[in-house]
């Protein structure tokens, strides 16, 4: 018999949406399965949706430039306009302070190598775009109860490197949403509120899915986008001891404070990252500020089960947070109660997602996508959709790593560097940075 479709796709993010449009435009019947409601309900819908292009590796900076053109053209990618309306990229521009813990000459050598327009500002610059703030090194991160918390070094900062083509996208789920939209366009199928239970195979190759309801259906590819469930994917289809690289969920917080009062609209609102505290913040709508971390070193990582964690946010790792940032913005208005949101990121060993086949013929993972790759999830379904249209067709990829060639920069991508069996990158932060 012929099979229901040509792929399943476990998962409905924004990755998994962008998977389904490619291989869609490809010629392929598609379906996506996702035991939430709706498209991007998952970790998608708390992503905090930055688009920046810091990251430890050449082919990470390379493709979350790439990323930075579709969310530059949304519709244009979309192709159609979505009844629901489009998801707006904030066109803020990003700083990212310039701390001990960075290597600042490779990250700009990346940046020159894949074409990345960035400034680099001294502390007098950094002090006159940005006012009200305290410039002082704070480095390492401390959490609130050490005594030295608060102690200032000596020195200041270096500076920043400013990014003017960065921001973030104030809806992610509805992001998820439009590529769905576009999707379903091209003839993908959808199917919510379904939990895979089982991935079947034969003696050669991945033959379909079941799910908890007892439906099987078949599928000669296979596509693991689980998010923070993409570990038990993986058991399902008897490939743990073949991934050198793991992955697992871990808890994560995002905080929401008032802006400083001394904000006006005439001032600039920039993406920040800055690892000598160990935070990250951006304008929020409705004259918020969002607050994030960095994972220093200080603060302990929670790794749960993905079905079965807490939701709601901490008093401890909300003082953590918001205190951090108020170090460097002294008139940071700290509410009484705190606010936020608690989600997953997909955690890889090194933090590097893995976009690879597997050992499984037919199976095929886009996996570890931790919290830092919503920003290149349009290239990452375009590069896993040519690597299965590659693989399919005969091509080893295990020989001879993809080598993906981006669209519009026109920069080469090694995939070599998101494979299954790769060694623990020794250049990644080990962070959300990637």
């Amino acid at each position: 018999m012929k099979p229901n479709y040509d792929a399943i796709i476990i998962g409905a993010g924004i990755i998994g949406c962008c998977i389904a449009y490619e291989l869609t435009k490809r010629g392929r019947r598609t379906l996506n399965i996702d035991f939430q409601p709706n498209a991007g309900a998952g970790s998608t819908c708390n992503s905090c949706g930055n688009v920046r292009f810091h990251y430890s590796t050449f082919d990470g900076v390379a493709i979350a430039y790439e990323g930075a053109w579709y969310w530059h053209h949304w519709r244009q990618y979309i192709g159609d306009e979505d009844p629901r309306g489009l998801a707006k990229f904030h066109d803020t521009g990003s700083i990212f302070i310039m701390s001990e813990l960075v290597d600042w000459p490779k990250i700009m050598a990346n940046y020159d190598k894949v074409g990345v327009k960035y400034e680099q500002w001294d502390l007098p610059t950094l002090e006159k775009r940005i006012p009200n703030c305290d410039y002082h090194s704070f480095y390492p991160p401390k959490r609130p109860e050490d005594p030295q918390f608060d102690a200032k070094s000596d020195m200041a900062v270096n500076g920043a490197i400013y990014t003017p083509e960065s921001g973030y996208i104030s809806d992610p789920m509805l992001a998820a949403q439009n590529v769905e939209h576009a999707a379903r366009a091209g003839g993908a199928a959808f199917r919510y509120n379904a939990r895979v239970t089982g991935i079947r195979r034969d003696e050669q190759r991945v033959c379909g899915v079941t799910l908890s309801n007892g439906d099987r259906i078949d599928a000669p590819v296979v596509v693991n986008v689980g998010g923070p469930h993409s570990f038990q994917l993986t058991e399902m289809a008897g490939q743990t001891t073949a991934n050198r690289i793991t992955t697992r969920a871990l808890r994560h917080e995002v905080h929401v404070v008032p802006h400083p009062q001394s904000t006006t609209p005439q001032e600039p609102c920039y993406l920040t990252n800055d690892t000598d505290i160990g935070a990250y913040y951006r304008p929020e709508v409705g004259g918020k500020l969002l607050i994030g971390s960095v994972d220093p070193e200080c603060d302990p990582k929670q790794w749960v089960d993905p079905d079965n964690f807490d939701r709601r946010v901490t008093a401890n790792q909300w003082k953590a947070q918001v205190y951090r940032v108020a170090l460097r913005i002294p008139n940071l208005p700290i509410p009484l109660r705190p606010a936020g949101v608690v989600d997953l990121y997909d955690v890889s060993d090194d933090w590097i997602p893995v976009y690879d086949k597997s050992d499984l013929n037919g199976y095929y993972q886009a996996i570890g996508t931790s919290g830092n790759q919503f920003k290149t999830a349009p290239v990452a379904g375009a590069m896993m959709a040519e690597l299965i249209e590659r693989v399919e067709a005969g091509y080893d990829h295990d020989a001879a790593p993809l080598q993906y060639k981006l669209s519009h920069t026109g920069n080469m991508v090694d995939t070599g560097i998101f494979h299954r069996r790769r060694q623990v990158n020794p250049n990644s932060t080990f962070s959300v940075l990637g």
